[in-house]
Order: structure tokens, then C-alpha cells, then sequence
């Protein structure tokens, strides 16, 4: 990939992460952000950790194909990673990045990227999904849908959530992300977010869920959301839940 003139939050991520897939430029504002906020790789180390933890649960389910929402980078213990025996299809917004990720997949057969919008399902690549998502709205599928729900106002994440209710079959999962009012305590930190970006008290985030039903585990913060031993000590900038469409 050829060095981009500006940062990506996707490559950041891959920064805090540990992968590879980033560039100077990326680096110089992950540590502008620290600056501002404090160190974040633990943080999203977490939030990965609760993709895997997530992502076992909906395969342990018997789902074995995925749908990927503002996939960024697929590296670093992403879906395919962790659940390498089921058929994966990451989508993202970012041109840039969606051909980069073309590039990472290369020859991998049940694994895909492609440009995709989570409010617009129906236009997916049909050849993608066909290939990806084989019965697609006839068998349960798992969506992940981590980072996007900050960046979405009320009345639209809950429509989104809701198209997409509709779009699957019963028994489908759904893995999702919201974002606290933690960063309000950092005011720097939050400007860089820029003006789209929605802070939440976790009182709200069920009522966003519409009629998805999260697991006995609630919506709570990621690292206790069934934890490998003691959860991670991090900051609780993120809540999370698996819900499900219940079959019939």
C-alpha cells in the first residue's frame, strides 16, 4: 500500500494493536491522541479480546458465516483469526482501506472484503454475499458491528439495528459496540473524535438495541463480558453484547 498523506483510524488501531499494516503518519496521531487521552492499547486490546471471546460464542452457536461491519484492517485476531473453519465477509466504508484488505485476503478462499455500508445492506456486492453468506436470510449468520454506533445518531443506529433485524434469519447474533461518556473527562481527546462522533450513558444502549435480544450476559462493559479469568483493568470506554434474533 502506498504511504497515505493522512492517518486512518483503522491503522491506528492496527498501531495499538501490535500489527503491522500502519504507516508514520498513522503512529504520529495514535501518539497525538495519547497525548491527549492516555495510553490506548490496552483499551483495544480489550475491545478485541471481547471480538474473539464474542465471535467463539456465536460460532460455538452454530453459525458458521460472518458479516463484518466497519472491518478496517483484518488483522490481529480478527473474525477469520479466530474462527478460521467458518466463511467471513469484511466489509468497510473506506475505499482505501477495502482494497487493502483485498490485498491482505489474497488466496484466501472463505474469507472476503468488499465495500460495504451497514445502512445499506441490500447493496452489498450480491457475487460477495453469495459467495461469503451462502443462505443468506435463510441461515442464522453472525454480524459483528464494533466502532460504528458512536458515529451514528439515536433514530439511525436504531434503524440500522432494526434493517438489519429484518434482513437475517432467526437464531442470527449480533456482536456490538457502544461508547460511554468516558472521554468527557478529556476534552482534547474528544475534539479529535470530531463532530459526529456520540457519547452514550449505558442506561441508553438497550433501548437502541430495538428488538434484539442480548444474551444473559446484558450490555456491560467489554472486559467483563464473559472473561477469560479476571477482566482486564482498563478503563470502561466501552460497553458490549451479543444479541440474538430468537428463532420463531
Amino acid at each position: 500500500m502506498d504511504e497515505p498523506s493522512g492517518p486512518s483510524t483503522a491503522r491506528m488501531i492496527d498501531f495499538w494493536l501490535g500489527g503491522d499494516d500502519h504507516f508514520p503518519v498513522d503512529v504520529a496521531a495514535a501518539r497525538a491522541f495519547e497525548q491527549a487521552y492516555g495510553p490506548c492499547a490496552p483499551v483495544f486490546r480489550s475491545l478485541r479480546a471481547f471480538l474473539g471471546r464474542a465471535v467463539r460464542h456465536v460460532a460455538d452457536a452454530g453459525v458458521d458465516s460472518f458479516l463484518v461491519f466497519g472491518a478496517g484492517v483484518p488483522t490481529c485476531g480478527n473474525v477469520h483469526e479466530i474462527v478460521p473453519q467458518a466463511r467471513v465477509l469484511y466489509t468497510d466504508l473506506d475505499p482505501v482501506i477495502v482494497r487493502h484488505g483485498q490485498r491482505l485476503l489474497a488466496g484466501q478462499n472463505r474469507v472476503g472484503y468488499g465495500f460495504g455500508d451497514a445502512r445499506d445492506v441490500a447493496g452489498i456486492d450480491p457475487a460477495l454475499r453469495e459467495r461469503f453468506l451462502p443462505g443468506w436470510g435463510s441461515r442464522p449468520v453472525g454480524l459483528v458491528f464494533l466502532g460504528l454506533a458512536a458515529f451514528l445518531d439515536d433514530d439511525t443506529l436504531a434503524g440500522v439495528l432494526d434493517d438489519l433485524y429484518e434482513a437475517v434469519a432467526p437464531g442470527s447474533r449480533l456482536a456490538v459496540d457502544f461508547d460511554t461518556e468516558e472521554l468527557a473527562g478529556y476534552p482534547q481527546a474528544l475534539a479529535m473524535m470530531g463532530p459526529e462522533f456520540r457519547m452514550r450513558a449505558p442506561k441508553e444502549f438497550a433501548a437502541l438495541l430495538g428488538r434484539w435480544q442480548p444474551t444473559d450476559d446484558g450490555i456491560v462493559p467489554v472486559a467483563r463480558w464473559r472473561p477469560d479469568g479476571s477482566p482486564e483493568q482498563v478503563p470502561d470506554a466501552f460497553y458490549g453484547a451479543v444479541a440474538v434474533k430468537p428463532a420463531g
